[in-house]
């Protein structure tokens, strides 16, 4: 009789971006390790493949550079991002003449601008190259989750098809990384709504976009070094939505709109001709740019809601869900890539720890824990913010906010490589709570602030370069720390915090000195900040 073929140490059900990462980043921590990945769609992806999250910034890069070992492919078969850039152009066809928020120059730690298709069909080769196999083309039937952290020898079960054949295979990890499919999440009823309503629309075209042309003013084109804006991810704001910009390595160019509804309805805009139509409203140069290419489109799609959570991605009974399959914030800042390096990392040491007769219960339930802090943290940037796009004076206040606690804090455990540890983690947690806190109450702020702003738009620059402190902090991700250091660290970022909101609060009460402060201004007074501290908020450049 023909036996059935052995366990699996781990079936992965997708095989996208966090699927495949997964596999090698497993492989690279434990290479006896049996990975098993399969993926419904069948290859090679096309490029310029009809997928968002092309633009990556500094953890999901640094996870794909040095955790996953892929550099050289990043910096031969991608395009080095020129940092976000953001432009008040409402209206408006004289981009030199409004704000502009950007970098004059590359600050130390590198990002890039991904061409999914070519990726994802690199991701798959690397993969079998090493050792991980991959099956294209299967389709999951039935998902039998019957381990059990009571019972080290239960299996999960997974049937699926292929080629029309019906086939199982049993493991003692399964790992969902589907997708918005979320096969495990269905399967348990993880899933769980939050209150962020925002939708996109987006579409490919096969050209290059250069916003660097949209004004012969050269003094305005030389305020940056290289004067190579297009690199960037450009923003377009204005109240309610942004709309991005984001080149490709295969020459096409990547366009999005991200609106709350109720600024902006999902109907205004979920063709691409009503976006054209859009367009020439809002933002009238890029309708310019886009009218003589309508032949060149190449795809279009839209999310009618496409924020949500899970209550649960990690379980002692041997299972977890990662990237889209467990939860999605909003693609303003680019996080995709970062949660997934932050879901795989923990994954990856949950699998290591099970494999080396370790106990699960407390370390799943701890990443979990720690994954949705990161999740709720991340998700105040967002929600209810997006009025706050179309304002000139604020916007660059919380850009400089949120990149100041997104460097200083969550960049710096992932750098340092210190996720997973819980020791820091423990002796951390006073000054990583009154972070969350204050970071909390700086968004409600500035709404506030948002409320009563003239919102001036002057023709200048606001350089983060110019920002010493800034650029730094930014380049304090490639130090090596030790524990001790470490600690120190996220200290001096909690610090460092205080001192901005104390300097957003004056900033803003100082024009408006009615101004409710709410929580923040009883949250800056309980932290002593040092007087004649170097001014922390950008400068504008003419």
């Amino acid at each position: 009789m023909e036996q059935p073929p052995s366990p699996r140490d781990v079936v992965i059900l997708g095989g996208g971006l966090a699927g495949l990462t997964l596999a090698m980043q497993l492989k690279r921590r434990d290479p006896a390790i049996d990975v098993l990945v399969l993926e419904r769609r069948g290859l090679p992806a096309p490029e310029a493949a009809h997928k968002v999250g092309e633009s990556t910034v500094e953890i999901g890069a640094h996870y794909f550079d040095k955790v996953i070992g892929l550099g050289d492919h990043l910096r031969e078969k991608h395009l080095r991002k020129f940092g976000f850039r953001f432009f008040f152009s409402e209206g408006r066809r004289d981009l030199d003449q409004v704000t502009e928020i950007g970098a004059s120059r590359h600050l130390s730690v590198p990002s890039y601008q991904i061409d999914r298709g070519i990726f994802e069909n690199f991701l798959v080769a690397e993969a079998r190259r090493r050792g991980i196999e991959v099956i294209e083309g299967s389709l999951v039937r039935s998902l039998d989750l019957a381990g059990s952290e009571q019972d080290p020898g239960a299996m999960h079960r997974v049937a699926f098809s292929l080629g029309g054949e019906s086939h199982s295979v049993t493991a003692r990890w399964v790992v969902d990384a589907c997708g918005r499919a979320g096969l495990i999440k269905r399967k348990l009823g993880l899933a769980e709504p939050n209150d962020h309503a925002a939708h996109a629309v987006w579409f490919r075209i096969k050209d290059r976009i250069e916003i660097d042309r949209w004004t012969d003013n050269m003094a305005w084109r030389e305020r940056c070094d290289p004067p190579a804006r297009w690199l960037s991810t450009n923003h377009l704001v204005g109240a309610g939505y942004w709309v991005w910009l984001i080149p490709l390595s295969s020459g096409s160019h990547s366009v999005g709109i991200v609106a709350d509804p109720a600024h902006h309805p999902l109907a205004s805009m979920d063709t691409f001709e009503k976006a054209m139509d859009w367009f020439r409203v809002y933002q009238p140069l890029l309708f310019d740019e886009l009218d003589g290419k309508r032949h060149l489109l190449q795809d279009f799609a839209f999310f009618k809601r496409f924020s949500y959570g899970c209550r649960q991605l990690f379980s002692a009974d041997r299972w977890a869900l990662t990237g889209e399959a467990g939860l999605f914030l909003d693609p303003f800042y680019s996080p995709g890539s970062d949660f997934i390096g932050i879901s795989n990392t923990f994954i990856t040491e949950l699998i290591a720890t099970d494999r080396q007769g370790g106990r699960l219960g407390a370390r799943a339930q701890v990443f979990d824990q720690l994954l949705h802090s990161f999740y709720d943290s991340t998700l105040t940037l967002y929600q209810d913010q997006y009025a706050i796009f179309g304002d000139p004076e604020v916007l660059p206040v919380k850009v400089i906010w949120d990149y100041s606690y997104y460097w200083g804090v969550l960049a710096q455990f992932m750098f340092h490589d210190r996720l997973t540890d819980l020791g820091s983690m423990a002796a951390l947690q006073p000054q990583l709570a009154r972070c969350q806190a204050l970071n909390a109450a700086v968004q409600t702020f500035l709404r506030t602030w948002s409320g009563v702003s003239a919102r001036r738009n002057p023709p200048v620059m606001l350089d983060q370069a110019a920002l010493p402190w800034f650029a730094e902090l930014n380049r304090s991700l490639n130090d090596t720390l030790d524990s001790d250091a470490f600690v120190q660290r996220i200290r001096d970022s909690h610090d460092r915090l205080h001192a901005l909101a104390a300097e957003i609060l004056a900033r803003a009460q100082g024009e408006h000195p009615a101004l409710d402060a709410g929580s923040l201004a009883e949250q800056v007074a309980e932290h002593h900040c040092p007087e004649g501290a170097v001014p922390m908020l950008p400068v504008a450049v003419a």
